[in-house]
């Protein structure tokens, strides 16, 4: 059974705490973690995005010339796609892009993220993440303290008002809920730091 050390807020190794090898033990799978993250991201995508094609765009009824006798290339509508204002070749339409991926698979994809951050030393675990003002300062101190100079994200066991306010100013710091928890956020973070409650809550929900 794998074991981390936990830190206050000033920097301060306070106990040290036991993790489940379920979640903080898996064996790495890039493959599956590569697959969650595609998941993820394209899930995200919104699928709006329209343009008009030749038949779509309004005018050009009409031929713009005679076919014979002008000397200019022959022309059909003034919507073509070769004319200015005109229609969109291949147009973009609305679509799903949307993809699947089974919960188990989700799951282990989470686990291997989780354990590989843990074994690269990337992986940070604090008593309690509470701010008295929610004031960018405070955080910026605990950043210091912990030192958190590299892409970080927070998974907090509880929101908390003062701590998401305190943080939203700072670009290298993203705040989540453990039940936002996902992989993509576990990858594109260089550390991850969480809660002693976050912890507790994941091996509860995954063991």
């Amino acid at each position: 059974m794998a074991s981390v050390k936990v830190y206050n807020l000033k920097g301060e190794e306070t106990e040290t705490l036991e993790l489940s090898d379920k979640v903080f033990g898996a064996e790495y799978n890039e493959s599956l973690i590569h697959q969650a993250v595609v998941t993820y991201l394209c899930n995200q995508r919104q699928g709006t995005k329209s343009t008009l094609t030749r038949t779509e765009v309004r005018g050009g009824g009409i031929k713009p010339w005679r076919q014979k006798g002008t000397g200019r290339a022959r022309q059909g509508s003034i919507r073509a796609p070769q004319w200015t204002k005109g229609g969109v070749v291949f147009a973009p339409k609305p679509r799903d892009f949307s993809k699947k991926m089974n919960t188990q698979a989700k799951r282990n994809a989470l686990f291997s993220a989780l354990s590989k951050k843990l074994a690269d030393g990337e992986l940070i675990v604090v008593d309690a993440l509470t701010l008295e003002t929610p004031k960018t300062k405070e955080m910026v101190a605990v950043q210091k303290a912990l030192r958190l100079d590299k892409r970080t994200v927070v998974v907090m066991d509880e929101p908390d008002e003062n701590v998401l306010r305190a943080s939203r100013n700072l670009p290298t710091l993203a705040t989540i809920s453990v039940d936002e928890i996902n992989t993509y956020e576990i990858v594109k973070n260089a550390i991850v730091v969480l809660t002693k409650g976050s912890v507790k809550k994941l091996e509860e929900v995954y063991c």
